[in-house]
C-alpha cells in the first residue's frame, strides 16, 4: 500500500461515543472495549503521523433542534431523542486525543446521516490529494462505516476496513460484519496488518 495515495478516513471519534460519559457510549461499549478501539487507533495514528498520509475525521454534529433531520428512523431517530452530537455541547466534541492532532488530522465537516461522503466535501478532498485507497475506523461498523466502504468501493476506490479500529454495537456484529460483510466489497485488515504492507 502507497500511504502517499491512501486517505485514513475516522468516522465517530466524539465524545458522545467514546468518552466514559458519552450518551451512546454503551451502544459501541462491549465491541469497542474488547478490541482496544480507540487505544488500537492512537496508535496507529502515532505510526503514520509523520507519513504523507491523508489523515481525515468527519464528525456528525446536529444544530440543537435538529433541523437538518426529515422523519428521522433508526440511529437517527435514537441520536435525537437522546439529544446526541449537538453542536456546542461537549458530547459532539471531537475526543481529546485527537484535538490535539488538529494540525495533522484535517477536519471534514458536514456529515448528518450515515455516509461520511453525503452533504461534506470528502469526495473532492481525495481527488484533490489524487487518493486510490481508503482505510476506514470508528464507529458504528455496521452503520457508518458500512456505509461509508460502500460508497467508497462505488466510486472506485479501494476500500480497507481495520477491523481492530472499528465498533459495532456488539461483538457478535463487529465479527459478522468483519468476516461476512466487508469482504464482500472490501479488505480486512487489522491495524499491524496494514502497517506491514506499506511502502
Amino acid at each position: 500500500m502507497n500511504l502517499d495515495k491512501t486517505a485514513f478516513v475516522f468516522i465517530g471519534y466524539q465524545n458522545d461515543y467514546f468518552a466514559d460519559d458519552g450518551i451512546l457510549r454503551s451502544a459501541i461499549e462491549e465491541s469497542a472495549v474488547a478490541n482496544s478501539v480507540l487505544e488500537n487507533t492512537l496508535s496507529l495514528v502515532d505510526a503514520i503521523e509523520g507519513t504523507n498520509a491523508m489523515m481525515i475525521q468527519t464528525p456528525i454534529v446536529f444544530t440543537e433542534n435538529y433541523d437538518e433531520l426529515v422523519n428521522p428512523v433508526g440511529i437517527l431517530k435514537v441520536i435525537q431523542e437522546v439529544g446526541a452530537f449537538q453542536d456546542g455541547k461537549v458530547g459532539g466534541d471531537i475526543i481529546p486525543q485527537f484535538k490535539n492532532k488538529t494540525d495533522r488530522i484535517r477536519v471534514i465537516s458536514g456529515k448528518r446521516g450515515l455516509n461520511a461522503f453525503s452533504n461534506t466535501d470528502l469526495e473532492n478532498a481525495f481527488q484533490q490529494g489524487e487518493i486510490d485507497t481508503v482505510v476506514l475506523a470508528g464507529a458504528v461498523t455496521s452503520i457508518c462505516i458500512d456505509s461509508t466502504a460502500r460508497s467508497a468501493h462505488e466510486k472506485g476506490y479501494s476500500v480497507v476496513v481495520l477491523d481492530d479500529c472499528t465498533a459495532g454495537r456488539s461483538n457478535f456484529e463487529q465479527t459478522f460484519y468483519c468476516e461476512n460483510i466487508f469482504p464482500l466489497y472490501a479488505t480486512v485488515l487489522s491495524s499491524q496488518k496494514l502497517l506491514d504492507t506499506v511502502t
